[in-house]
């Protein structure tokens, strides 16, 4: 695969994708473990400060000003997805069906292609047109071609030599169907080798127009996969870079807008607080006063940044706005919030299961690896607003009445009661409800163990998973390297200001 590009496709590519994020983002802005579970609650804003930030002084922009800002958040968007995302993808443009703008298209391109065949039907044929189109056909084999392609390059000149095919057009000597062969032949050298069933079929076509117009169809693809390639391609070179290229996009943005950190300075301030309030309190002897007072231990700046993006996973985002700096990852916080509170009930549910079950088949292996995976199955579309968690977990609580009871029996142990199921059931059931006790204390330790991966700098072995978490253990720590990524990496990106921010919180507080 080459990676040079052909410029005019990434362009509208790119645009599209740039569009997508852009519009994401216009729609985004819309010491114990009862302690770490009092710190963070779920969007219960600060009781010392209001909902809405400190409002900037009032400043009027021009429209250039707002497009060039949007131009801007844009581009950082882009790139920002395209490190941060192992997964993005350029796709190539579906027009709905119904669409305004793809019936103009389908009209559009109808009437080149009808008109391309009145041309060829003469007599004798005019290929003016045909001849264009080997020109944009040339060109953008050409631009699929490495700087060492010397061999196919030279073949692609001598053969689509348009100079050359005028003349035998002039003359009545242009065999059409021998450079379609060509043509053919060559994109089955340059193309992916997941578009070789569709070069294959082009061979299929013997009249020229419908041949044209696949031999066009495919070249598009062509060019998304030659698109995607220079994205996978330049990844490793982009990460050195876009820490230095979003920063300063940022502060272009900020510049121009100096009201955007404001719901970042609410949210660390927040974070401070909460820290000075709740945790440091603790340490202080009793009659000194509460923390906060300026008699306590100052956080350190390093902590109250863990414990801010902590609190973004416990957020309420239809209440709450997201912080300026985290918004290019919203979606993605929001996946990993929606991922641990299935975790929270998954634990929560495997947890009640092994305390009610006999020590024996408890720290089996194979039962508990079967039992969790039926839970997760049962849970997996827990936040579907059409699932209804109480029904799922009464489902949750007779099958693992009768796994756990089936176990007992293979293990030499008599089935639980018929009171020791009732009760089994009502515990699973109960778990429901986010203040469910056997909940909360799961939720605590697993924001524990995010805590301490976050402070240990990921260095191995990871740190311990808080006791009663063990059966998911393994997801835990699957959660635990995504949200430390999105951590470090906007961390490089945005500590200058938030090291600012906090220097000005930390001696208030």
């Amino acid at each position: 695969m080459s990676e040079n590009l052909d410029k005019s496709n990434i362009n509208e590519t790119g645009k599209s994708k740039s569009n997508d994020s852009e519009q994401g983002l216009e729609d985004a802005v819309e010491g114990s473990e009862k302690a770490l579970q009092k710190k963070i609650k779920s969007g219960s804003p600060s009781t010392r400060r209001v909902q809405r930030p400190h409002a900037s002084p009032p400043r009027f922009v021009t429209v250039e000003e707002l497009l060039e800002t949007a131009k801007g958040v844009t581009n950082m968007a882009l790139a920002h997805e395209i490190v941060v995302n192992g997964d993005f993808r350029i796709k190539p443009v579906e027009l709905p069906e119904d669409s305004l703008e793809k019936r103009v298209k389908d009209i559009v391109h109808k009437a080149f292609w009808d008109c391309l065949s009145v041309q060829l039907s003469e007599d004798p044929p005019t290929y003016d047109r045909a001849i264009k189109l080997v020109g944009e056909i040339k060109e953008t084999l050409l631009s699929f071609l490495l700087p060492g392609h010397t061999r196919l390059r030279n073949q692609i000149t001598e053969v689509l030599d348009l100079d050359l095919i005028k003349q035998e057009a002039e003359n009545g000597a242009l065999d059409i169907s021998k450079l379609a062969e060509f043509i053919i032949g060559m994109m089955g050298t340059l193309c992916a080798p997941v578009r070789d069933e569709e070069v294959k079929k082009l061979k299929d076509i013997k009249e020229i127009v419908p041949l044209f117009r696949a031999i066009f169809s495919v070249l598009d693809l062509m060019k998304v996969d030659m698109a995607n390639f220079a994205v996978s391609s330049i990844r490793p070179h982009l990460m050195q870079q876009s820490v230095e290229y979003e920063r300063k996009q940022f502060q272009e943005i900020l510049e121009k807008q100096p009201n955007s950190l404001d719901f970042v300075t609410q949210w660390l301030e927040e974070a401070a607080d909460d820290l000075l309030s709740q945790k440091y309190k603790n340490a202080l002897p009793a009659g000194e006063g509460a923390a906060g007072s300026g008699d306590g231990p100052s956080p350190d700046p390093v902590e109250v940044q863990n414990y801010a993006y902590l609190m973004l996973l416990k957020w309420d985002h239809l209440h709450r706005p997201f912080p300026e700096t985290v918004l290019m990852d919203h979606s993605r916080f929001q996946e990993l919030q929606l991922q641990l509170e299935q975790l929270a009930v998954l634990g929560a549910v495997l947890l009640v299961t092994f305390s009610m079950a006999a020590p024996g088949i408890s720290s089996r292996a194979d039962f508990a690896e079967k039992l969790k995976m039926f839970v997760k199955i049962l849970l997996t579309d827990m936040h579907l607003p059409s699932f209804h968690l109480e029904d799922a977990l009464t489902t949750v609580g007779e099958k693992v009445c009768l796994e756990v009871s089936s176990c007992l029996s293979l293990c030499g142990f008599s089935p639980l009661t018929t009171d020791k199921e009732a009760v089994l059931k009502g515990q699973v059931h109960a778990v429901a409800s986010p203040d469910n006790p056997i909940r909360r204390i799961v939720e605590s330790r697993i924001l524990t163990f995010l805590d301490a991966y976050l402070a240990s700098g990921h260095q191995k072995p990871l740190p311990t998973a808080p006791g009663g978490l063990g059966p998911i253990q393994k997801e835990l720590e699957e959660v635990a390297v995504k949200f430390a990524r999105l951590v470090n990496y906007n961390k490089m990106v945005f500590s200058p200001y938030y090291d600012a921010i906090l220097s000005k919180i930390l001696v208030r507080s």
